[in-house]
């Protein structure tokens, strides 16, 4: 099943890419109602409306197929980080900690664009792209939200989409220098899309150690910058998943990202394999495609830049401990 959102007309809907055509659930439910009820309900509604005649995909805009309850997004691609430490530290390194759990970060869940959008990037002279799988999450019957095991945390995997973490590359190496984020550098932009495919429908690209072994590319301006399988990954899903819950809760409607995939997945690991801004940032005007086997293409284009108001350097202070008699 693929799930979607769209705008046709005045109207925001939600429901079933069938074939050609989309198909609203049935009693005005939502995706966020889907994801509670997990893919059992998922298939319910299907069973009631996959017949009607719906609406021609080509009149519809597609939307971010969910609005997020929470993003996190995981840096799961060793080849990744090998390429784009060399561009941050100078050599190809990747920490011994990395291999000890499948780490993330928490990025913005305002700031969801979907298919066919507009990013207003701030202003930067490193822009980026950044090639991923995204995990939604469903809810399951008698299975938690903490703690999870990874077989309890493969029955909350409700389904799949494809994921942009556009990254501002200079923001981004300057505020983690403070050992922090990354913040800025991505909190302007993240695409969602097209929609999110069920689970059982990638279940026969698992592999013996149940990786999902599925291609992703991605294109600049028609080029193909990079490709992989997703299977190269550090861990199979449903270990993210795992981690995540981990003395905290994942619950439906939260997007875990796969972080970058490998061999091109983001123009920063290129630029660090070779020795300088080549293939160049992105720019204005350029045009990003994704296609994740399986799932379909995501594709978004670069707006202007939006400049932001300055915000003042901090300013050295006394360090007193008790305010001063006036």
């Amino acid at each position: 099943m693929r799930i979607a959102r769209w705008s046709h007309k005045i109207t925001v809907g939600e429901g079933f890419v069938v074939d050609d055509r989309v198909v609203a659930f049935p009693d005005g439910l939502t995706v966020a109602d889907i994801l509670a009820g997990g893919v059992d309900a998922a298939r319910a509604a299907f069973a009631r409306v996959h017949d009607d005649a719906g609406t021609p995909l080509s009149d519809v805009r597609l939307l971010a197929p969910l609005v997020p309850a929470s993003v996190r997004d995981f840096v799961a691609f060793e080849e990744h980080v090998e390429g784009v430490s060399a561009g941050v530290e100078g050599k190809s390194h990747v920490a011994d900690e990395w291999y000890e759990a499948p780490t993330f970060y928490f990025t913005n869940p305002h700031t969801i664009l979907g298919p066919g959008d507009v990013l207003r990037p701030p202003v930067t002279e490193r822009l980026d792209f950044e090639l991923e799988v995204a995990v939604i999450i469903g809810g399951t019957r008698d299975v938690g939200e903490s703690n999870l095991t990874s077989e309890d945390a493969a029955s909350v995997v409700f389904g799949y989409t494809i994921m942009n973490d556009w990254s501002a590359r200079d923001l981004q190496g300057r505020e983690m220098k403070v050992r922090l984020g990354p913040a800025k550098g991505k909190d302007f932009g993240t695409a969602l899309g097209p929609w999110i495919v069920t689970a059982d429908e990638l279940e026969p690209f698992l592999d013996a150690d149940g990786f999902l072994a599925i291609r992703a590319e991605v294109y600049v301006n028609g080029e193909l910058i990079g490709e992989d399988l997703v299977s190269n990954a550090g861990w199979p899903f449903p270990e993210f998943v795992a981690y995540a819950s981990r003395n905290s809760r994942v619950v439906p409607g939260d997007v875990l990202g796969s972080g970058t995939v490998g061999n091109g997945g983001c123009l920063g690991e290129l630029w660090g394999r070779n020795g300088g801004l080549v293939p160049p940032p992105l720019r204005e005007g350029d045009e990003v495609r994704m296609v994740v086997e399986g799932i379909g293409e995501l594709v978004g284009t670069v707006g202007p830049a939006v400049p932001a108001p300055d915000v003042p350097p901090a300013r050295p202070r006394p360090r007193l401990r008790r305010r001063e008699e006036r």
